[in-house]
């Protein structure tokens, strides 16, 4: 008799799968992961930064 078969017949619920927990003790890769053109829109920000600050400098 399977395990399926037995709780149904005591009336408890189906078993609940196991979730592996991802333990990753890096947080940039997380935050990478969710947002990949984080670092394109970082690096053009910058760049814009750096460009209108220079235009600024030679006035």
């Amino acid at each position: 008799m399977g395990e399926a078969k037995r709780r149904e017949e005591l009336g408890l619920p189906p078993r609940e799968k196991k979730k592996e927990k991802k333990t990753s003790k890096n947080q940039l890769n997380k935050i990478l992961n969710k947002y990949p053109y984080l670092p394109f829109i970082l690096g053009f920000s910058l760049l814009a930064i750096l460009i209108i600050d220079l235009i600024n400098y030679y006035k």
